[in-house]
């Protein structure tokens, strides 16, 4: 109308507390709270009911351990991350390559699913000694073995399954626009699995950082965590064995934290 002119719209105003810091703060503070109150029950407990630490050594003493052995703790972690970090690539890349086989061809599928799920149920207890064997006990081989053969299965699985969550009339909106099979493939199909892919890598790091620790305890170089948490257990050292175990936890969060920045950084550009 005459006379009145247009107003920009008001601005939005961020409100109050949402800044970095506090985002940080709802993040991160209530996990490290819920630390520290569970640490201080549980050397309450210890103490006052006298619990000996075979059964379950106080976080004092813990952490005394574990500054104590720092070096060797951190030496063992770097030994068992290395193994976990390569058989995680192997087992991610082969899942990912036979997963876009399987989800081309149905004969390929077909022939894949019983191998997968024959690989899924192998315990790591049986598969230790005998590729200690095959590759000998002062090689890594093994471990990187046990610890591909266990990140494959998830990322196989939920990358199959991202790739068939296209839906055909996406394929066909986009074979009307004249969309050649590398745009098909870029723009439709990869964005779908993707989600489904990063969910299977989740879950394989924490898998790959488990059946390399586990298989330490078979055989193989004293120079992992699962070595060290053995020896020192069977050394009545029961408080250096939880050091050993913090840091086995510490590499375990290292690896999904990793992932799911790998996620967020990979999702923004969708």
């Amino acid at each position: 109308m005459p006379g009145l002119e247009a107003s920009a719209p008001p601005r939005r105003r961020r409100p109050v507390g949402d800044g970095p810091l506090a985002t940080f703060a709802k993040l991160v503070l209530p996990p490290i709270a819920l630390f520290v109150v569970l640490v201080v029950l549980v050397e309450l407990v210890v103490v006052a009911a006298g619990i000996p630490p075979f059964v379950l050594a106080s976080p004092s003493a813990i952490f005394d351990q574990l500054v104590q052995y720092a070096p060797q703790v951190l030496a063992a972690t770097l030994a068992t991350g290395l193994n976990a970090l390569i058989g995680l690539l192997i087992g991610a890349i082969i899942g990912v390559l036979l997963a876009i086989a399987a989800s081309v061809a149905r004969p390929i599928d077909g022939m894949l699913a019983p191998v997968v799920a024959a690989v899924a149920v192998v315990p790591i207890v049986a598969l230790a000694p005998v590729f200690y064997t095959l590759f000998g006990s002062t090689s890594e081989v093994a471990r990187i073995l046990i610890a591909s053969i266990a990140a494959f299965v998830p990322v196989f699985l939920n990358t199959l399954r991202g790739l068939r969550q296209v839906r055909p009339v996406h394929r066909d909106l986009m074979r009307s626009y004249a969309a050649t099979p590398s745009q098909l493939t870029r723009l439709v199909t990869i964005p779908s699995a993707l989600p489904h892919f990063f969910t299977g890598l989740r879950i394989a790091s924490s898998l790959a950082v488990i059946s390399a620790l586990v298989a330490e305890y078979f055989g193989g170089p004293r120079q992992g965590l699962g070595s060290a948490i053995t020896t020192a257990a069977a050394s009545s050292a029961y408080a250096r064995a939880w050091a050993f175990v913090i840091g086995a936890i510490l590499l375990g969060l290292v690896f999904f934290v990793l992932t799911s920045l790998i996620e967020r950084i990979a999702s923004r550009h969708r």
